[in-house]
């Protein structure tokens, strides 16, 4: 097995889309947030379904590193059923190494639901309990991504420490899934502090925090109180900022006339390609500016992987990005 520049663990997923028309959207009453509304007990009609194979935070984070020229691979379980001989077809497809991939005997592979709504999703999550192991490896790899795992994990995250320490030079790039932040940033303080580099949005580090505070300032000072050497939080249309400990920096939405088609996987795109930019040598400001341009790109595509970029095709657009898209610093 050749040397692994990008290791990614977590679930993998397949994921039918369905295009609903006969729906709304109101306000929780209450609650924050929305909910998607359709009659209760009748047959509703769906416009069209589009199936998605092999996705999931950790399996889109190994394509988008594939795309991009990385040595990629993912550490995932599937079951014995049809779809994981799929999922496992789908990666390979995508030239990332299954050689770390799992498959349980009497385990379903795990399937999810998306409702798709306009350009935004709810998705129906079902994670598989799976009798997760770290991987045996006799060379380190240069990066791990983690992310999203079943509620379930928590022993295989305090392996994955120590799996870690036998690979100290290897670096962490966190973006926890729901069932990882349910788990609190207490349960796993060690992957935190371990983590070169961490991803949430600003709802997902308020959660984290447990704060009501939504100065992104401090938000990125405590989150990276938490351990990680440079942390990363997403803000929708309002871009993403980044701080090393040294410089807190704000980069912007790549522009792009076209309205959202279906916004599955930006957050995926967006975390993968910085940490990708990073394996490949970039600089931090570099990478940020890298991040935006594979969202814009995935949002126009249904699903998390079908829009994401080689490195050509997302050097094109940076090349021909308007002087306003820049990293700028912040308070």
């Amino acid at each position: 097995m050749k040397p692994i520049d990008f290791l990614a663990i977590g679930d993998i997923v397949t994921e039918p889309f369905i295009r609903l028309t006969d729906a709304h959207v109101e306000e929780m009453k209450d609650a924050e947030g929305k909910q998607l509304c359709m009659r209760f007990g009748d047959k509703i009609p769906y416009e069209y379904a589009v199936l998605a194979v092999a996705v999931g935070n950790a399996s889109n984070a190994a394509v988008s590193a594939s795309r991009l020229g990385l040595s990629s691979s993912l550490r995932a379980y599937v079951g014995d059923d049809r779809y994981g001989p799929e999922c496992i077809a789908k990666l390979v497809e995508e030239g990332v190494d299954t050689s770390l991939m799992v498959t349980e005997p009497g385990k379903n592979t795990n399937y999810h639901y998306v409702l798709w709504y306009g350009s935004e999703r709810t998705i129906l999550v079902k994670h598989e309990d799976y009798t997760y192991t770290v991987p045996e490896l006799s060379e380190s790899p240069a990066w791990v991504y983690l992310s999203s795992l079943s509620e379930n994990s928590l022993p295989y995250h305090e392996a994955l420490v120590s799996f870690l320490e036998k690979h100290p030079t290897t670096k962490l790039a966190f973006q926890p899934g729901t069932f990882q932040m349910k788990l609190g940033k207490e349960k796993l303080s060690a992957l935190y502090t371990r983590s070169a580099l961490f991803f949430c949005n600003k709802e997902e580090a308020m959660r984290i925090l447990g704060t009501k505070s939504t100065d992104m300032g401090s938000l990125l000072e405590d989150m990276r109180a938490l351990g990680p050497e440079t942390v990363v939080i997403t803000d929708g249309r309002e871009g993403a900022y980044a701080y090393d400990g040294i410089r807190k920096m704000h980069v912007p939405m790549y522009p792009d006339a076209r309205a959202p088609f279906e916004r599955t996987g930006a957050g995926d795109s967006f975390a993968s390609t910085v940490a990708a930019a990073l394996s490949l040598g970039k600089t931090l400001e570099e990478a940020l500016l890298w991040g935006p341009i594979n969202s814009m790109s995935v949002v126009q595509e249904v699903g998390a992987q079908a829009g994401l970029l080689t490195r050509e095709k997302l050097e094109q657009y940076l090349a021909y990005a308007p002087p306003e898209y820049k990293i700028t610093d912040i308070a």
